[in-house]
């Protein structure tokens, strides 16, 4: 079986990573990340700041307190949502929804608006709220995508992190083999937290996550990593490598990758509904991570991918310490984004 990596004998074998000189760029451990001063919800209203002040403080201005109910309204809340990359479609649907209600409740203050709008904003998102399981299947192989620069090497070792607080031993494949850098962040990342990583200098990325779904499932491992490069939706050569990685995980078992996660940087606005919908028609992506919502992102991008592309939201990341990456809930993205900036 393991021949078929073996055709060109000038080709290190994938190995176990060996520790990096200090002079790697530092990513944080285990042991130094200290208790966050914030609380989740906190952080997460901090990450969305720039989304909230856009709609937090043009709503409250739209939505005043005895403010008239009709189309300049429904014409100024249309422009705001489409400055918060909400999206053509989806500000067209919530538009619709409001407007249901207004009729159906017989709404005739501005104000009841905001508490409308925010009901129709979690019913198009809660949809998207659906948890990884990584318990059906062992090792549980997830693949993670993206294009360059979207942090999927950092949500890694966060996801690795994660599930180590959760009683699950981890191993990561370090299928970047193109950028040096992210094989030994990710080496970085193992060493400090005390998790396996296979990788290997250069060479065929499918053939070092080949090997690392064959230590893990040896080694009686629960849950795989598996980094691939970054690439350009435009770049179909490139799209058609990772293909090729996924039907190589498939040779260790059809139904793996058990998760195909698409990590996506929430400072691309609308650029990111074209990644999901690339990376999905080349390989049926089941999830996403949404990542740098640090306080610069427009996180209005979500509610633009649930209704053009919806797929579950597994993550989203608001900084850069180990506890920043936290499954998806609706209610709470939706409340951080309508808080307003004195609470």
């Amino acid at each position: 079986m393991f021949s078929f990596f073996k055709k060109s004998s000038d080709k290190p074998a994938p190995r176990e990573a060996e520790p990096i000189p200090e002079t790697t760029p530092a990513v944080p451990s285990v042991t130094e990340a200290e208790a966050p001063k914030l609380s989740w919800a906190q952080r997460l209203k901090q990450g969305l700041s720039r989304t909230r002040e856009q709609l937090g403080k043009q709503l409250t201005g739209l939505f005043r307190i005895g403010g008239k109910i009709d189309e300049v309204l429904f014409e100024e809340l249309e422009t705001i949502l489409l400055t918060a990359d909400v999206g053509v479609e989806a500000t067209q649907a919530l538009l619709d929804q409001l407007r249901s209600r207004v009729k159906k409740d017989k709404l005739t203050d501005a104000h009841e608006l905001q508490s409308a709008l925010r009901d129709a904003l979690v019913a198009l998102l809660t949809p998207l709220e659906l948890p990884l399981d990584v318990s059906t299947h062992k090792p549980f192989v997830i693949m993670l995508a993206g294009v360059n620069g979207a942090g999927k090497t950092t949500t890694i070792g966060k996801l690795a992190k994660y599930y180590q607080a959760q009683g699950k031993s981890v191993l990561l494949a370090a299928g970047d083999t193109f950028r040096a850098a992210a094989r030994e962040q990710l080496t970085v990342w193992g060493e400090r937290n005390g998790v396996t990583v296979i990788a290997q200098e250069g060479g065929d990325s499918a053939a070092v996550i080949f090997d690392a779904i064959a230590a893990a499932r040896a080694r009686n491992i629960d849950i795989v990593l598996a980094d691939t490069a970054g690439r350009l939706p435009t770049q179909l050569h490139l799209m058609e490598e990772i293909r090729k990685v996924k039907r190589v995980i498939q040779k260790t078992d059809p139904q793996a990758p058990h998760e195909v996660l698409l990590v996506l940087d929430a400072n691309t606005g609308q650029n990111a509904v074209s990644q999901v919908k690339t990376f999905d028609d080349a390989l049926d992506v089941t999830g996403l991570v949404l990542t740098k919502l640090d306080g610069t992102a427009k996180g209005g991008v979500i509610a633009a991918i649930a209704k053009t592309r919806p797929r579950p939201i597994r993550f989203i990341g608001v900084g850069e310490s180990l506890d920043d990456l936290r499954p998806f809930v609706a209610s709470d993205f939706v409340d951080a984004l309508f808080e307003d900036n004195a609470a």
